[in-house]
């Protein structure tokens, strides 16, 4: 058992390794232009709209924005728990916040790091400024029959080494489930994927989501694993966690996003064909803040309410 959770996190680290280099090289060539963002302070005072806290991460350096996490949390008087790490793969800091009471765990988890040279507007800050909405608007009114913790992750793009490193010592015997957020800014339906099996969980998330009229195979989509593409819930899902990816994607691409993320090799060659939305812009220097659509954002939001609605 010990063997094969070595070997697999050696795969892990040597595609974090390949998806960093990759990234590197292909974004050295783009001529997009450069993302500048802005004053953090000013950030942090302003807006609290999932579109405007997205700036918070938007075009900084993965230092950057692991303090600015932080340093959104301090300003806004939000008790969170530290998470550091480090290993031969990598260091970070993860961060946790947990609302509400019960013995049962919903956990909601998006990473704060970007792929070198990309602005990581969609991939990841989008879900980041979802997370951070939806926290301090329940913080209100937190539920009472389950826990939420919101778990903002550290080095996903290094083959969820922050996720992995969590996940050894947490508690996963009181996860209900773990939805991971990834590309969350673009598009009218929401995808869960890397469903493998119908769980009590996965119940849940598809009557929460029925319940505020969006239609299965429509404007909601529940599919299977994904071959070449991946999120935090990986890190969660092989011992036995029911964890789910959540995405937002355009339903008028849905065929094309299908027949893209289902075929291994077209994957594989994702950086040399023409990509259907939102994976045109991803891990890319055109990653920027205004591909974001605020309706997109909304839908998120809607949904994440729903299913925590469900749940609770």
């Amino acid at each position: 058992m010990r063997r094969s959770g070595a070997l697999h996190d050696v795969v892990l680290y040597l595609r974090g390794q390949l998806n960093t280099r990759l990234s590197q090289v292909l974004n050295a060539g783009t001529r997009a232009p450069r993302v500048v963002p802005p004053p953090l302070g000013e950030v942090i005072r302003g807006g609290r709209t999932p579109l405007a806290l997205s700036r918070l991460l938007e075009g900084r350096s993965n230092p950057d924005r692991e303090a600015a996490v932080a340093s959104y949390l301090d300003a806004r008087g939000i008790p969170f728990a530290l998470h550091p790490f480090a290993s031969s793969e990598g260091a970070g800091r993860n961060f946790s916040v947990d609302l509400g009471s019960g013995s049962r765990v919903l956990l909601l988890v998006a990473h704060h790091d970007a792929v070198p040279g990309s602005p990581g507007a969609n991939d990841n800050a989008a879900a980041v400024g979802i997370l951070l909405n939806l926290l301090e608007r329940l913080a209100t009114a937190p539920p009472s029959k389950v826990r939420l913790r919101f778990l903002f992750t550290a080095a996903e793009e290094r083959g969820y080494l922050g996720a992995r490193h969590y996940a050894r010592g947490a508690n996963l015997a009181e996860l209900a489930g773990v939805l991971s957020l990834e590309l969350c800014g673009i598009g009218d339906s929401v995808a869960i994927w890397d469903v493998s099996d119908e769980t009590p969980f996965l119940g849940q998330v598809r009557r929460a989501l029925d319940g505020i009229g969006l239609r299965s195979d429509e404007s909601y989509h529940v599919v299977g694993r994904i071959p070449m593409f991946g999120s935090d819930h990986r890190a969660f899902a092989p011992a036995g966690v029911p964890a789910y990816g959540f995405t937002l994607v355009p339903s008028a691409q849905a065929e094309a996003l299908r027949q893209f993320v289902f075929s291994p090799v077209r994957s594989a060659l994702r950086h040399l064909i023409r990509r259907p939305v939102p994976f045109d812009t991803y891990h890319t220097a055109r990653d920027s803040g205004s591909t974001l659509e605020p309706a997109a954002l909304a839908t998120a939001l809607r949904a994440l309410e729903a299913v925590i609605a469900e749940v609770a």
